[in-house]
């Protein structure tokens, strides 16, 4: 077997981080499946979660760990964590603690803009 083909077919949960040491992580709820928030986690995040079972993140602007919810009250319970092809990125299945959000915003989700379809084919912005 080619280490490609070990990777993307191997049983080996073996995530690859990029040459910042951080590997991106999409969050969606677990009963709804709505896209919550994207963050980035580094080896320690990724172990926190694992070990937890709450959602650990590795926050670029102010270069350190951060546990969802630590603050806010929106803890992010883990259901399942989702791993790539190439295991270079992640989706965590959580349920969201607190007042049910993920966004900084007060939103329930990061992802409240959207481009849609226009009459003519063309992707419009819809607040």
């Amino acid at each position: 077997m080619t280490e490609k083909h070990t990777l993307e077919e191997g049983d080996a949960f073996t995530p690859r981080f990029d040459a910042a040491g951080l590997i991106v992580c999409v969050t969606i709820d677990a009963v709804s499946k709505q896209p919550l928030m994207v963050a980035y986690m580094n080896r320690l995040a990724l172990d926190r979660t694992i070990e937890t079972g709450e959602a650990h993140y590795w926050s670029r602007s102010r270069g350190a760990l951060w546990r969802k919810g630590e603050t806010s009250g929106q803890i992010q319970k883990v259901s399942a964590l989702f791993v790539d092809c190439d295991q270079d990125a992640l989706v965590l299945e959580v349920t969201p603690g607190g007042d049910g959000g993920a966004c900084h915003t007060g939103r329930k989700s990061c992802f409240y803009r959207k481009l849609t379809a226009g009459p003519n084919g063309r992707l419009v912005f819809a607040s």
